[in-house]
């Protein structure tokens, strides 16, 4: 006897595995989450995570340029401020080499920042204060503003981005305290 075919065959897929399949779609679209490419739709210009990127590692340089000027300036304060600036410029190679990631490098990245990391003579363009607490002030101050400014640009930049901004400005204000701890 030959083998005959149920009456009522079904036409395509079963009602639970499209609903299966879009239940599964549905939920890895809500985990996911698209990161903005490296350049606008519009004009190829770099992206406001990239522009954040650049601003952040030249923050951070400008603020190891400073530590270095209060280290040549006072060099009892030597031994205290060059962990805290060696961090400074980790932070300036983090942001740097994301930039580079993402086919973005800024054009004096590679040089300033073998500079700031050999611990170069800082720009004529950083006063140091006339006295050591007055420089240690100075310092916190700016690792303060610093880490205020990357708090509040963490709204406007991806899920990677965002977490090196937090974490850097968390160590921003650790380095703050650090630099007022026994000088109140």
């Amino acid at each position: 006897m030959p083998f005959t075919l149920p009456s009522r065959t079904p036409s395509g897929p079963r009602r639970r595995t499209l609903l299966a399949s879009a239940a599964g779609a549905f939920a890895l679209a809500g985990c996911s989450t698209s990161e903005p490419s490296t350049t606008e739709t519009s004009g190829g210009g770099p992206s406001a995570a990239d522009r954040a990127r650049a601003r952040a590692a030249r923050d951070s340089r400008a603020l190891a340029e400073r530590y270095a000027a209060v280290i040549t300036a006072y060099p009892s304060l030597a031994e205290r401020l060059r962990p805290l600036r060696a961090e400074v410029v980790r932070h300036t190679a983090a942001f740097d080499s994301g930039s580079r990631a993402s086919g973005s490098p800024s054009p004096s990245a590679s040089a300033s920042e073998s500079a700031v990391a050999a611990g170069a003579t800082p720009a004529p363009s950083a006063t140091v204060p006339a006295t050591e607490k007055d420089a240690l002030k100075d310092l916190a101050s700016a690792e303060r503003t610093l880490a205020d400014q990357r708090t509040k640009a963490l709204l406007d930049v991806p899920g990677e981005l965002a977490r090196l901004l937090a974490s850097v400005a968390a160590a921003g204000a650790a380095h703050a305290y650090l630099l007022t701890e026994g000088t109140k």
